[in-house]
Order: structure tokens, then sequence, then C-alpha cells
């Protein structure tokens, strides 16, 4: 115990980012595990569609929309989504929703905005489509 104190009275601005560091650990998993919105794995992904008829809303480009997507998802411009413009999901607001972006990291946006609209169980997928194909499941493409 010691050496701990006798650490941070040597180096206290590392101390301090350390502490800082921790903090944010904590406080990010935390958040995660409270948070309405949750994280979800491919397999996860067609447990809700099969069990709790999900719906699966794509928020990538038009373009890698037609050229690969997950079938019977539905395509939700990202820009509409960012304004909160959800028509095409209102029928399904008591459905889980889960949105699928390229790499699962914009989504978490658009999440937020569905959950204060109302959407009562919003999921993302977990690396976006990347890891929907880096585990070689289907997918559709065309129009």
């Amino acid at each position: 115990m010691e050496q701990y104190i006798e650490f941070i009275g040597n180096h206290p601005i590392l101390s301090i980012i350390w502490l800082i560091i921790v903090v944010m650990l904590v406080s990010g998993w935390f958040k995660s595990k409270f948070s309405a919105i949750k994280q979800i794995n491919p397999q996860q992904l067609t447990l809700l569609v099969n069990r709790e008829n999900a719906v699966i809303a794509d928020i990538r480009p038009q373009k890698d929309f037609n050229n690969g997507r997950i079938a019977n998802s539905v395509h939700l411009s990202a820009e509409k989504a960012k304004q909160s413009d959800f028509a095409e999901l209102e029928k399904h607001k008591s459905n889980p929703i889960i949105l699928v972006c390229a790499t699962g990291m914009t989504a978490s946006g658009i999440a937020n905005n569905l959950t204060k609209s109302g959407f009562e169980s919003v999921y993302i997928l977990s690396g976006g489509m990347q890891s929907w194909q880096n585990a070689g499941l289907p997918q559709v493409s065309g129009k």
C-alpha cells in the first residue's frame, strides 16, 4: 500500500489520468448494462426476428442496401432518421426494432432518436452488416 501512495505522490498527473480512465470504463460499462438500447450479435438478431417478429431497419446508403442486405429488412434513410423521421417504422412501434449499419458505429445516435420517439424495444446489430457477413449468414440483393 505504501508503494501506491509513494507512486501517487511522485506521479500525480499519471495517477489522475489512470483514475479518469478507470471512471470512464466503469461508467461505460454501467451505461451499456442499463441502457434501453441493447447491442446484439447476428444469432440474437435471428432469434428476435423469428420469435418476437422484430423489424430490421438498415440505415446504410441505398446503394449498399441494394447490393446486399438481411432478408426482409427495410431501408431507413440515415438522413431522415437523424431528423427523427420514422414514418416507415411507425406501424412497428411495439415490435423490436433492430438497426443495422455498415460496422455498428453509426446506429447509436439513430437508436437514441428511436427511443425518444416512443419505440419500445430498440437494438443495434453489434459490428453491423460486417458482422453478419463475417458470420457467413445469407443476404439478399436487388431492389
